[in-house]
């Protein structure tokens, strides 16, 4: 395939955006606190009423803030503007692999993304990724296990508010997908193999939570490639995962220069929370000390966040902090401690700004910071705790992936 006929194939499957002559600025400048209470207030407007009329109703300014506050990272800024003002709804993707239990950070931090996305007017395909799964020797290759784990991270994200409403939020399983477009799939992972030489896709393993030294199968070396054609695939406008999958997501935007293809996709990456013992970078399904489940019962939460790394006066990789930041005030727009008089008497925190500095000034103590978060995503998960006991389906789905065997 030569760059004409690989750009013409890419063309064809997806529908970006004109290009704008020139890029619209994005030099608007607002302090975090200022920033942080205007998105809360748009994206809360926006899902409390019909979306198409709210979106409607929204600047293009005001789309890009709610849009531009899902990253850690954004490449580029000036390419999302142009996108929002170009395209009436843009298609975001994200991806899973069904491996396993989902904890808080796969189920309580997805579905805020997801929801600001369509509050903002955009469609959002979820990728489940039975096939790459199996690649990766998830639920020991067992694709039947695969489907099962699947279907219960749908039933997580219906019960704990992931807004499904509208036909905004599409579920799509690689298998069946790629099964029924094959010839437009295979061709475009053949493509990408073929321009990359094997170090530049080993440096994408850290997608699939393997490093360069790892050992790897030859599936595990072909998922690289793979996973760069469902962007493609999807006609995918905005590749919305976490900064783990960074690398994947930049060699897409290599691939659109090797063939001479003018629309790249953004890269949207959010920030990947940390586990809560010390040094744990993220959390781990294989370590349960390390993560909450969406489906832990209110005793276990308080006992890992009882245990959980929280050193005194010490902000910077304390994951009990980085849960109130990414979790706890984007879901209520506030935390509440509740304390004996002696002890500095009740106060609700409306920004995190204020809650760091008195974290790390001594006004605010772990030993009151602990109950108070513990409190707060026990009121989370209530509804998710509730839907897998009331449920029969889903209570037979979850006593099933209990069962299985979780494998690297």
């Amino acid at each position: 395939m030569d760059n004409k006929e690989a750009s013409e194939a890419i063309n064809a499957l997806s529908s970006p955006p004109s290009s704008a002559d020139t890029s619209i600025s994005t030099s608007q400048n607002m302090d975090n606190q200022e920033t942080s209470e205007a998105i809360d207030a748009l994206s809360l407007a926006a899902s409390s009423s019909n979306p198409s009329i709210s979106t409607s109703q929204m600047s293009l300014e005001e789309k890009f803030k709610i849009v531009r506050s899902i990253g850690e990272e954004c490449i580029q800024e000036d390419e999302l503007m142009n996108l929002l003002a170009k395209k009436p709804q843009p298609v975001c993707y994200d991806g899973f692999e069904p491996s396993g239990r989902m904890h808080i950070a796969q189920g309580v931090l997805k579905a805020l993304n997801v929801n600001k996305l369509t509050s903002a007017g955009c469609k959002v395909k979820i990728w489940i990724a039975d096939w790459f799964a199996q690649l990766n020797n998830k639920m020991g290759g067992d694709l039947k296990k695969i489907e099962v784990v699947g279907q219960y991270l749908i039933e997580i994200w219906k019960a704990v508010g992931m807004n499904l409403e509208g036909g905004q939020v599409e579920f799509l399983w690689s298998s069946k997908e790629i099964n029924s477009r094959a010839h437009e799939y295979w061709p475009l992972v053949m493509d990408i193999a073929r321009r990359n030489k094997l170090p530049r896709i080993l440096r994408c393993c850290q997608i699939m939570g393997r490093s360069e030294q790892d050992e790897l199968t030859a599936a595990q070396i072909f998922y690289p490639c793979m996973q760069c054609a469902d962007i493609f695939f999807l006609k995918a406008d905005i590749c919305q995962l976490g900064m783990d999958q960074r690398k994947v997501n930049v060699l897409a935007r290599e691939y659109c220069d090797d063939i001479k293809r003018k629309n790249k996709p953004i890269i949207l990456s959010h920030h990947m929370l940390p586990g809560l013992q010390e040094g744990q970078e993220k959390m781990s399904k294989s370590d349960p000390s390390s993560s909450i489940y969406m489906e832990d019962e209110e005793a276990d939460v308080n006992l890992k966040i009882k245990k959980a790394f929280c050193p005194p006066k010490v902000v910077e990789k304390n994951p009990c902090l980085e849960y109130i930041k990414y979790i706890v005030l984007p879901w209520f727009y506030e935390f509440k401690i509740e304390r004996s008089a002696e002890n500095g008497g009740d106060k609700t925190y409306k920004n995190f700004e204020e809650l760091a500095a008195d974290y790390e000034s001594g006004n605010l103590h772990p030993a009151d910071l602990k109950p108070a978060l513990s409190k707060a995503i026990n009121k989370i998960l209530q509804p998710v705790r509730d839907h897998f006991k009331n449920d029969q389906k889903a209570k037979d789905l979850m006593k099933r992936v209990k069962s299985f065997k979780v494998t690297r």
